[in-house]
């Protein structure tokens, strides 16, 4: 089992979620989060004073897979989270040791 774990932008998540559940992948954690990489933030004008914003908001998608999904999964993401311009995101691919359900005690695949 894999755990994806994807940083995109805000405006992309609909179009990502939807993509996912049409192969199958329903279950996802969705955090609004905030950061920077080589973006490195952005000035806003606001009232005549020009502020530094260091720390662009972005949306942390974490999604759980079987071994057999993930390819598809990483590809449906990286497609459908792409601008081509930057601040685009990331992508991690994390292996789990085991997940359990907490309602069910069902573990591994048949958990996810």
């Amino acid at each position: 089992m894999k755990k994806i774990e994807a940083i995109i932008k805000p405006f992309k998540l609909d179009e990502v979620k939807d993509a996912l559940n049409e192969i199958d992948i329903q279950g996802m954690t969705v955090t609004e989060v905030k950061g920077f990489g080589r973006q490195k933030g952005h000035v806003e004008l606001y009232r005549g004073a020009e502020y530094d914003v260091s720390f662009i908001p972005k949306i942390k998608l974490e999604v759980v897979v079987a071994n057999d999904l993930l390819a598809k999964a990483v590809q449906v993401i990286e497609t459908k989270a792409r601008t081509g311009k930057i601040g685009d995101g990331k992508i991690f691919v994390y292996t789990l040791e085991n997940v359990i359900r907490i309602r069910t005690g069902e573990k591994g695949e048949t958990a996810i």
